[in-house]
């Protein structure tokens, strides 16, 4: 689906001007009522061609802070490049956005849908749509993402192993961490590195929430990447953010509850614990019982859980291992 030579750039079926701002609409589904359902896709593209870069959150209806990081960027004008062009589209589940639930209106989980079909269910045509209008004319993806229920996790991008480039994107983002994590069946990252995209995943904060911080490293991670890519130059931008460099982890696992009950953590996100270091406690609600919870390695604490209630074997400390 590549363009020819001088022939004009149209997405979802709409000529894209060289140097100016366009809002289109992904319009295939309906309510009950018959009433449109629209989603905003605003593309930014430069007199100057270049890399394309697409920005996409909201694939969980509830993950807000994804959606605040792709808002602050377009807000903010950091999206118009000198060279290329960036789409963003910043609530692509907008039912799940507008009810903040995870999922579909038909139950489906989108992010388990693609590379979808015409005649699937609502979810698998929109996968279908954003894969054949949206994906061919990209080279590069930034997919934001938010740990789910109460899970709070530190900035991180999630890449493929054994690719260089990618490595390389992770740690210009430079987020608190990078994790190799393996593909899931039927994503969104899957599917599109199967047509050659240069997919980042970024997971941070957690769902119908909106962390500042996290907000920060996101809106940073975008312009060290149009900056790498020479889509604009951000030197001086980039100089106000004084961010440790990336911790690069091989692997990564749950600690789980051995009890149910009353949770509470003694750590903060993204700190180094050692093996057999106390990072939290489970009591039951009339004060006889109390378990201290452990780490059974070395490791950065990527992710915890912030519910004060959990049962046995719920994830509580998401451990990442250089």
């Amino acid at each position: 689906m590549a363009m020819k030579k001088n022939e004009p750039l149209k997405i979802l079926g709409t000529t894209v001007p060289k140097g100016k701002r366009t809002i289109l609409n992904l319009d295939i589904a309906r309510l009950y009522t018959r009433t449109k359902v629209e989603i905003p896709v605003i593309i930014d593209r430069a007199k100057t061609d270049g890399p394309v870069l697409l920005l996409v959150a909201g694939i969980h209806g509830n993950e807000t802070n994804g959606v605040e990081i792709v808002r602050t960027l377009l807000a903010e004008k950091i999206t118009r490049p000198e060279k290329g062009m960036v789409i963003c589209i910043p609530t692509l589940n907008i039912f799940g956005f507008l009810n903040q639930t995870r999922e579909f209106p038909d139950g489906k989980d989108l992010n388990r849908m693609f590379p979808g079909s015409k005649k699937g269910s609502l979810a698998s045509i929109f996968a279908f749509q954003v894969m054949n209008e949206i994906l061919p004319h990209i080279d590069y993806c930034v997919d934001f993402h938010t740990g789910g229920a109460n899970r709070f996790n530190s900035s991180q991008i999630r890449i493929s192993g054994g690719d260089d480039q990618l490595l390389k994107l992770a740690e210009v983002f430079n987020p608190r961490f990078i994790l190799e994590a393996k593909q899931r069946e039927k994503s969104f990252r899957q599917e599109a590195e199967k047509m050659g995209k240069k997919v980042l995943l970024f997971e941070g904060g957690k769902s119908i929430d909106i962390n500042s911080r996290i907000t920060k490293r996101g809106v940073a991670g975008v312009m060290g990447i149009m900056h790498y890519l020479g889509m604009r130059n951000y030197s001086e931008e980039l100089k106000k953010y004084n961010f440790t460099p990336s911790a690069t982890l091989k692997s990564s696992s749950w600690i789980r509850a051995k009890h149910g009950g009353l949770f509470r953590f003694t750590i903060k996100d993204g700190v180094k614990v050692g093996k057999g270091e106390i990072i939290g406690s489970i009591s039951d609600p009339y004060g006889n019982f109390e378990h201290r919870v452990k780490s059974p390695d070395d490791g950065y604490i990527i992710g915890l859980n912030h519910s004060p209630v959990v049962y046995r074997g719920e994830a509580l400390f998401h451990l990442g291992i250089v």
